[in-house]
């Protein structure tokens, strides 16, 4: 069974006792801490136990946003009874899926090789030195939706330990056969070609989760190849997204996923990286159609950012946002009954909201009927075609909703996780520098480059070293650092380019060709080509459970997949830097996953853009001067997304050796500047460039004649 949604500390256990669990950084192991479960954190020292004692290892994987596993701890690990079984037949480990996405990858598809399926929480039962031999997802505490109860469960696993060991050791061999198939295929043998993209862009059905890399390949389609079907994907997508309960009318920002097709019905965590991903999407959106509800949208989440899920002091995105107070409630925080919306709003008001919200006597949840998610059933415009004018409408929407939010704002507040990652928080730099450049907004501009210099500060040793946690939710540094992985590096990779853009500042350059050098050395399988998601263990170290196992990730889910988020990351460093290594490593990697990455479809999204960045000429769009009309080249070079056009922009002091990126000085610095113009632009394709451009309309007319 999948997570669905969350809740937070507050549903730990009342035991008089705590476990080691109070020790840990994560607040979800914390929120675990006075169960009765004698749990471990990961580590040799519950491996060393399990082998002393002879004894199988049961393993929990969860986050501290996932419902289903705070039922599970409450129904089955606050049991005493079942933790009294727990504790004299296993050693028990709790793992956060966001702490260690190492962990949780590799035995997420040791279960699915057992059971057919996985989500949180993962349970899993381990021989002591950490190999699978058996593993689900929920166990309910007794039997019921066709499940066996969690304590037969327990029972009959320990029963095989002692008693049928051997089945128990030829389950988790060939458990580590398929995971070690399944996580080093090669798919070379297919043609790295623009008919590769077109199979790649495709749509599924419910539950839908949000596809940000899938919707900006359907625009780059639409954008760079006159896609019409796929432009009608992207748009209404974005429309239907913004409009249904899987967008929060309130505060702006979306849930994590939707349970119905028609995006009303989500499960209501959410998570920085949906929300980080999904700004982009309509930022882009923004750039190439100028639509205002595009715009709108991105500024609430750009808002509700700003509100909820930053340290504006310091710098940093925040994790996720529970759904839940308690296990008793679905997302109640979120929704109205129609008399909760009536106590609140004048009739008027309450007119209003019942049409354009859709809140009826009847709403949507299942636990609670009367509970209305809000979404928009018609738009401003469609009711200013039955009566009233848009800006009346506008008014009174803004009023009603400013009423609900703060009637909303006085309920207790779902738990959220101020832990920042490191991945996550590059995701986030990127996503507000590209907000900032499209939309003119100087605070996140700001706010982006604090991230990122606090990125580089706290997470990375300056050197070779990248760690996965900047600060946890209590805003303590790691007392243990947990190594970077794949994604971890690319991502920062690709927020020093975007802080380069941004700035101009050359040592965010400089660090993301050192990053991207030490992502090849300790990432890049150069016997067998593309990159594992973590790097080899050190000579001579203990790799704890099924760690040794190395995979290359290809398929988004639910973030852009390490592949071809590193390849993207290099091409990117190739156009500014001159180095042909990095375009050698980037069209290996992507041929070695040719053969397959059709069949993965939507969620390949990340891979179909790396490919277009392979194929498709770069267009360099640089801007040198300043005042009004430097602004009027600026703007017009930005409108329409395209995934390989960058646009920079420099004051003529900078066009000096050492004060850009080498591979840019071969061009850039050959030029002579057009006599008497303010600003003007240089256009470059690949590496054939037009004369000097001077005015705007001649610069659109240079970039559309290039489509």
């Amino acid at each position: 069974m999948d997570d669905t949604t969350e809740t937070g500390e507050a549903n730990s256990g009342q035991a008089d006792e705590t476990n080691s669990l109070q020790s840990a950084a994560s607040s979800y192991l914390r929120s675990a801490q006075h169960q009765p479960v004698r749990w471990h954190a990961w580590g040799a020292d519950a491996f060393e136990r399990a082998k002393s004692e002879d004894k199988p290892i049961l393993l929990d994987i969860g986050a501290v946003w996932c419902h289903w596993c705070h039922v599970m701890d409450r129904e089955s690990y606050e049991n005493p009874a079942i933790a009294a079984i727990i504790n004299k037949f296993f050693v028990a480990m709790k793992v956060d899926r966001d702490e260690r996405p190492d962990v949780d990858a590799r035995y997420q598809a040791a279960v699915s090789a057992i059971s057919g399926q996985g989500g949180w929480p993962l349970t899993a039962f381990l021989t002591p030195d950490g190999r699978p031999y058996f593993g689900g997802t929920y166990f309910p505490p007794d039997e019921r939706y066709g499940r066996p109860g969690f304590g037969r469960v327990l029972q009959t696993m320990a029963q095989v330990w002692r008693d049928r060991r051997d089945e128990a050791l030829e389950s988790a061999a060939s458990v580590m056969a398929a995971i070690e198939h399944n996580e080093s295929f090669s798919g070379r043998g297919g043609e790295l070609s623009l008919a590769l993209v077109d199979k790649i862009a495709g749509f599924g059905s419910q539950p839908k989760f949000p596809h940000p890399a899938a919707l900006d390949l359907l625009l780059e389609l639409a954008m760079n190849r006159d896609n019409e079907q796929a432009r009608d994907a992207f748009v209404t997508t974005l429309e239907k997204m913004a409009r249904g309960g899987v967008y929060d009318q309130l505060a702006g920002g979306f849930h994590r996923y939707s349970v119905d097709e028609r995006w009303v019905v989500p499960h209501f965590e959410k998570m920085i990286y949906d929300n980080t991903e999904l700004l982009r999407n309509y930022v882009h959106g923004f750039q190439s159609f100028v639509r205002a509800d595009f715009l709108e949208t991105a500024g609430e989440i750009i808002a509700w950012l700003d509100s909820t899920m930053t340290d504006r002091e310091r710098g940093g995105f925040y994790a996720s946002q529970d759904a839940d107070i308690s296990l008793d409630d679905d997302g109640d925080y979120f929704t109205w009954t129609l008399d909760e919306a009536r106590a609140v709003l004048d009739s008027e008001e309450l007119e209003f909201a019942s049409r354009y919200w859709d809140i009826g006597e009847l709403g949507d949840m299942h636990h609670n009927p009367a509970k209305n998610v809000l979404h928009v059933k018609q738009s401003l415009e469609e009711m200013a075609g039955q009566r009233g004018d848009v800006d009346a409408l506008r008014t009174l929407r803004d009023a009603a909703r400013a009423k609900l939010l703060a009637a909303r704002s006085q309920r207790p507040t779902p738990f959220i996780d101020r832990t920042l990652y490191t991945g996550w928080n590059a995701m986030g730099v990127s996503a507000y520098l590209d907000a900032a450049r499209v939309l003119r907004m100087d605070a996140a501009r700001e706010f982006a480059l604090l991230t990122l210099n606090r990125i580089l500060d706290e997470a990375w040793d300056g050197a070779e070293n990248l760690f996965h946690v900047i600060a946890y939710s209590d805003g303590a540094a790691p007392s243990e650092k947990i190594a970077g992985s794949l994604d971890d590096y690319a991502f920062t990779v690709h927020a020093c380019v975007d802080g380069w853009f941004g700035t101009g500042n050359m040592n965010f350059y400089r660090v993301a060709v050192k990053l991207a050098d030490v992502m090849i050395a300790r990432f890049y399988d150069e016997t067998a080509g593309a990159f594992f998601d973590s790097a080899a263990p050190v000579a001579g170290a203990t790799t704890l459970g099924v760690l040794a196992a190395r995979r290359k990730p290809l398929q988004d889910s639910p973030t852009p997949a390490g592949n071809p988020t590193a390849v993207s990351a290099l091409l990117r460093l190739e156009t500014l830097s001159g180095k042909k290594h990095y375009r050698e490593i980037a069209e290996d990697t992507l041929d070695n996953f040719a053969g397959i990455v059709e069949h993965f479809g939507l969620y390949a999204g990340s891979y179909g853009l790396a490919l277009e960045r392979l194929l498709l000429d770069p267009v360099q769009v640089a801007i040198v001067g300043s005042g009004v009309e430097a602004f009027r080249l600026e703007a017009t070079a930005i409108a329409r997304f395209g995934v390989n056009k960058t646009v920079m922009r420099f004051t003529p002091d900078e066009l000096v050796p050492g004060g850009i990126p080498e591979g840019l000085a071969e061009t850039l610095l050959q030029v002579p500047a057009p006599a008497g113009a303010e600003a003007w632009a240089l256009v470059c394709r690949g590496r054939t460039c037009l004369p000097p451009i001077t005015s705007a309309e001649e610069l659109l007319k240079a970039l559309e004649e290039g489509d």
